[in-house]
């Protein structure tokens, strides 16, 4: 897997897949590797993750970890904060 031209090594990859797969996990969502440093969320078929934001090439929608809770899971604001700064 590559970024910018560069190797992704295994630990940034796995880094990646843990933090979207704890916040999404306690929502009882799944991601699937589509390679390439692309993650897909099994629930939402297009929604495709990477290290630090989304997209959802389908529906015209991309973001950040805050505008994914609050875009595509339907939580507030403030309610994406407080699930977001759980550890």
């Amino acid at each position: 897997m590559y970024r910018n031209g560069h190797p992704l090594s295994p630990a940034l990859i796995a880094s990646v897949r843990c933090q979207w797969k704890s916040l999404l996990e306690r929502r009882g969502l799944a991601l699937s590797d589509r390679g390439a440093g692309n993650f897909e969320v099994e629930f939402y078929r297009g929604l495709v993750l990477k290290a630090s934001y989304w997209r959802w090439p389908d529906r015209n929608l991309a973001g950040n970890a805050i505008d994914f809770y609050t875009k595509v899971l339907g939580a507030s604001f403030a309610d994406a904060m407080r699930e977001l700064t759980q550890k």
